[in-house]
């Protein structure tokens, strides 16, 4: 049955990212049409995560930021799909780096990197880093339920030289390359929403109580890596800026949750500045009510 339904996927997620870039776009303005106003897809969520976080905005301003995310998340679905036949060129063209030169210089000093993103901006893209270093590049991911397409997304990332390991996988693989001497970059999605019974730390984020993934920087502390942070601007449709802000250049030497409070503070400051561009359709702060007494 997974086979039967990638053979029946694979051919128009192909035919889509073949599209010339004015035709995807239109093809998302369709999208949009379907997931906002047909099928209203999690438009529950994004409205309470928007009126939790922002109880202040009117429900005119509410509705024009649910909106605005819906017409980018589009847009970033039909990116991910273009990325299997993008050129190298053309990515680098669109998704452009501020300062890379803070990636040299952490990394000519021996020095492998954990890569902190949030959920903005676009975090499709990132991949394309990796043409701008000789070091390993690995992508901490959720297996995909379908071993088809997660083999596919892994060979999508393969050609900008950056490998997938699972959330299962990472201290394992990441010791492995450290012992065998590679210097790296690591990247970890770190705003999402741990388990409440895996959860050790517990802060205000947008102002709401909740638990925080801290395993980037503890894996950072365990392999004595650096701590970066890579925050992506939005410049108009199809192309986006990304900048590197180093969080600890010696981890080691910070408290126990200090870089990653240092972490979601830049966070919040992108939200506030653009709420459009966060993903609204995580249920981030779903955990709220169940705030542990040590941490009230």
């Amino acid at each position: 049955m997974q086979f039967l339904a990638y053979i029946v996927i694979y051919p128009f997620l192909w035919l889509i990212s073949i599209l010339p870039f004015r035709l995807l776009y239109t093809l998302s303005d369709g999208v949009f049409v379907l997931i906002y106003y047909v099928f209203g897809y999690r438009k529950r969520v994004v409205k309470e995560n928007l009126n939790l976080i922002f109880p202040k905005k009117s429900d005119q301003e509410i509705k024009r930021i649910t909106k605005a995310f819906y017409h980018h998340l589009c847009d970033m679905i039909l990116e991910s799909i273009k990325s299997m036949t993008i050129s190298e060129s053309e990515m680098k063209k669109r998704f452009v780096f501020t300062n890379f030169e803070e990636i040299h210089k952490i990394t000519n000093q021996n020095k492998s990197i954990i890569l902190m993103c949030a959920h903005y901006g676009s975090w499709e893209w990132i991949f394309i880093l990796q043409k701008h270093t000789h070091v390993k590049g690995y992508a901490i991911y959720k297996r995909l339920a379908n071993k088809y397409f997660d083999a596919l997304v892994k060979r999508i990332r393969a050609k900008y030289n950056t490998f997938l390991i699972t959330t299962k996988e990472t201290i394992t693989e990441l010791t492995k390359s450290k012992m065998a001497g590679e210097i790296s970059i690591s990247g970890f999605a770190s705003d999402q929403s741990p388990k409440v019974n895996k959860a050790f730390y517990w802060k205000e984020f947008m102002g709401i109580k909740v638990p925080l993934h801290t395993g980037a920087e503890m894996i950072a502390k365990k392999l004595d890596m650096a701590v970066v942070m890579f925050k992506v601007k939005r410049l108009k449709r199809g192309y986006y800026e990304t900048t590197f802000e180093t969080l600890a250049l010696n981890s080691r030497e910070y408290k126990d949750y200090e870089i990653t409070d240092k972490f979601f503070s830049l966070v919040e400051k992108q939200i506030l500045e653009a709420p459009e561009y966060y993903l609204w359709t995580h249920k981030r702060w779903k955990h709220r009510n169940k705030v542990p007494n040590e941490f009230q």
